[in-house]
C-alpha cells in the first residue's frame, strides 16, 4: 500500500491539461465487445481503473494495440467465451466496479454474461437492479449464485426491443440497456434515462458504428435494433471530475492555476457550484482561470438563506464533486450544507477533515454542515487514509493546503481516478512524495 507525503502551504501556479474522462472511457471500451471490427479510442486515461478493465478485456481475448499516448484500438474478433466462467475472471470482476459494465455487450452479442459483484468505492449500497430489471425486460434470464457473489444472464435467442421506465437513472445501468438494445430485434424506448455526457458520448459512438439511438441528451432514448455493428473511432471527453478537482485546488492552493481544454458546455453547473462558494473563475475560450482566492465568501440565496449544496442526476451537480466542494468550503467566509442525497456512506470522511481542524458538523449520513472562517482557522497536517477515489483527492487538497506535514496511506484509491497526479501537481509547486 502506497503513501503520499505531503508538505502543505505550497502555492500553486501554471497550466495543467485533464485527463480523459474516467467513467466515459469505462463504458465505451466496453463497447468495442459490441463488434469484431476494430474501435480506435483517443483521450484513454492511464488510470488504475481503467487499466484494469483493459487487462480484463485483453484476458478474455480482445485485441488492445497501444499507438501512442492516449490512443488504443480494441478489437474483439475472439473473444473466449470460457474464461468468462473462471473463477480468474470472476475475482478480477470482484475488484473492479468497471467490470459491471460488461454485461450489455456481452450478453447482447454473445447471449450470455457471467460477472462477479464488482468492487469499488465504498461508499454505501450501490445497488444493480436497474441493470437486471432492464436487461429482463429485452428478454434476458438472470441468476444469481446462491452466496450472491455472481450474476449470470443468458438469452436463448435474440433480445427484442421493448418499452420501459427505468425505476433511477442509473448512468451504468443506462449504458448497459442502451448496449444491450442496439443490437436487439425492434425498438427500445428507455425513458428515465441517465443523460449525462458519458451516456451521450456512449450513443455517439454507437451511432458511428452503425447503431440507431434518437434522443441523445434526454431521459428518453429510443433505441433501433442492428444487425451488426462495425469499427469506428471515437474521442474522450476531458475528465469533468478533474477539471473539478484542479478548480478546488486553485482555489485552496493557487496563485493563478489555467486548466486548459475543460470541455466547458459539458461542464453543466459545475463552474457555478464553485462560484457559490465565492470562486471568482474566469471563462477563456475552452480554459478556466482560477484566480488567486486569498478570501472568498459564500453566497446565500436570493430570499437570504445560507447555502446548501446537493447532488443530483445530470443535469443537476456530480455527486462526485461534493467531497471536493466540502473542502473548500472549510476555508471561505460563510457556511454552508453539504447534502449528499445518492450515497449514505461518502462523507464519513469528514471526521478525517475535522481532525485537521475543519469546522464541520456531520449531521446525519447525508448531510454535513460546514462552517468557513475566511483561512483564519488553517488546516493542520495529519496522517490519514483514503477511503474511496473522491474523498481521496479531497484529503490531498486539504494536506496540500494545511500547515505542516501530512501523510495520506492507501493512495491507490487515488490512482484509480487520476493519472500520475502527484507529479503533475508537484510541476505546479506541490511538494508531495510518494512512498511505496
Amino acid at each position: 500500500m502506497a503513501s503520499f507525503i505531503i508538505e502543505g502551504g505550497h502555492p500553486l501556479s501554471g497550466t495543467i491539461t485533464p485527463q480523459g474522462a474516467k467513467n466515459e472511457a469505462l463504458q465505451v471500451i466496453s463497447a468495442t465487445l459490441l463488434t469484431s471490427d476494430p474501435v480506435t479510442l483517443y483521450g484513454v486515461p492511464n488510470i488504475l481503473d481503467v487499466n484494469n478493465l483493459i487487462q480484463l478485456l485483453e484476458d478474455i481475448g480482445v485485441k488492445v494495440c497501444r499507438k501512442g499516448s492516449g490512443t488504443i484500438t480494441f478489437q474483439a474478433d475472439s473473444v473466449d467465451l470460457e474464461f468468462l466462467h473462471s473463477a480468474e475472471f470472476l475475482m478480477r470482476c470482484a475488484s473492479l466496479r468497471g467490470s459491471v459494465l460488461l454485461i450489455g455487450p456481452l450478453l447482447s452479442r454473445f447471449g450470455k454474461a457471467t460477472v462477479a459483484k464488482p468492487g469499488g468505492d465504498k461508499i454505501g449500497r450501490r445497488r444493480m437492479d436497474t441493470h437486471f430489471i432492464g436487461l429482463k425486460a429485452l428478454g434476458a434470464h438472470f441468476a444469481l449464485s446462491n452466496d450472491g457473489g455472481v450474476y449470470e444472464l443468458s438469452s436463448a435467442n435474440r433480445l427484442k426491443g421493448t418499452y420501459m421506465l427505468l425505476d433511477e437513472a442509473s448512468v451504468t445501468g443506462t449504458a448497459n440497456i442502451i448496449m444491450a438494445a442496439v443490437l436487439a430485434e425492434g425498438t427500445t424506448t428507455i425513458y428515465n434515462a441517465a443523460c449525462e455526457p458519458y451516456i451521450q458520448q456512449l450513443c455517439k459512438m454507437l451511432c458511428q458504428m452503425g447503431a440507431h439511438i434518437s434522443g441523445i441528451g434526454s431521459n428518453l432514448l429510443t433505441v433501433e435494433g442492428v444487425e451488426t455493428l462495425h469499427g469506428a473511432e471515437h474521442a474522450i471527453l476531458p475528465d469533468m471530475i478533474e477539471v473539478g478537482s484542479f478548480i478546488g485546488i486553485g482555489a485552496l492552493c493557487g496563485r493563478g492555476l489555467t486548466i486548459k481544454n475543460v470541455g466547458l458546455r459539458h461542464l453543466g453547473i459545475i463552474p457555478e457550484a464553485f462560484r457559490r462558494l465565492g470562486i471568482a473563475l474566469e471563462e477563456r475560450g475552452d480554459d478556466l482561470y482560477v484566480p488567486a482566492c486569498p478570501h472568498y465568501a459564500v453566497e446565500s440565496f436570493i430570499d437570504g438563506s445560507f447555502m446548501t449544496i446537493s447532488d443530483a442526476p445530470w443535469p443537476g451537480l456530480t455527486p462526485d464533486l461534493l467531497s471536493v466542494l466540502l473542502v473548500v468550503a472549510t476555508q471561505a467566509k460563510g457556511t454552508v450544507l453539504v447534502h449528499q442525497k445518492m450515497f449514505e456512506s461518502r462523507l464519513f470522511f469528514v471526521d478525517k477533515l475535522i481532525d485537521m481542524g475543519a469546522q464541520i458538523i456531520l449531521c446525519d449520513p447525508h448531510r454535513a454542515f460546514v462552517v468557513g472562517h475566511d483561512r483564519m482557522m488553517p488546516l493542520k497536517g495529519r496522517r490519514m487514509a483514503s477511503p474511496d477515489i473522491r474523498a481521496g483527492i479531497a484529503l490531498l487538497m486539504a494536506a496540500m493546503s494545511a500547515e505542516g506535514t501530512s501523510r495520506i496511506d492507501n493512495v491507490e484509491q487515488i490512482d484509480r481516478g487520476y493519472e500520475h497526479i502527484e507529479q503533475r501537481l508537484n510541476a505546479l509547486g506541490a511538494c508531495i512524495s510518494r512512498e511505496p
